[in-house]
């Protein structure tokens, strides 16, 4: 017996005209996260809910998503200094989520900034119809979303 595929992966680059240093901060950071997610209501309720989260640490999001209010629980379970970390949900609304970051510093002090997300939705063959007809989509965009908010507040750090 095959286990049905139901656990799409977006990949998105983001090039950003800033130190590789700047770039995974900003990633780490709660408050330009929050800022990014505005439109969802998103807010840090438990957990590390300012500043920079870590290694082993965790975060519970509250937001607003097709009209219901959610809760999920992230935690960092991989972090390699300016390199890459990888949070992943310990509790909330999919069935399995995994998140990595990348970070690469490329000529001319550009930082290209990777997300490899995965994501499984519950309810077995339904949660994969669903994932189908619209949640990649929806993630997808939550995902360039802040990314254009990380990359807007690295190169403005390094303006003169």
């Amino acid at each position: 017996m095959h286990k049905l595929d139901i656990m799409p992966t977006i990949n998105l680059t983001t090039k950003i005209k800033a130190p590789v240093e700047t770039c995974f901060k900003l990633a780490l950071s709660i408050d330009l996260h929050t800022q990014s997610m505005q439109h969802t209501n998103e807010k840090a309720i438990d957990g590390v809910k300012s500043g920079t989260i870590g290694l082993n640490e965790t975060v519970t999001w509250r937001a607003r998503h097709f009209g219901l209010m959610m809760e999920m629980t992230s935690k960092i379970t991989e972090l390699m200094y300016a390199t890459s970390f990888t949070d992943e949900q310990v509790k909330g609304p999919f069935s399995k989520l995994k998140h990595r970051h990348i970070f690469q510093l490329m000529d001319d002090q550009v930082t290209v900034m990777t997300d490899e997300f995965e994501f499984e939705a519950p309810l077995g063959f339904l949660g994969c119809f669903v994932n189908r007809l619209f949640l990649e989509n929806y993630m997808t965009s939550l995902l360039i979303r802040r990314n254009k908010a990380i990359k807007q507040a690295a190169e403005n750090t390094t303006m003169p």
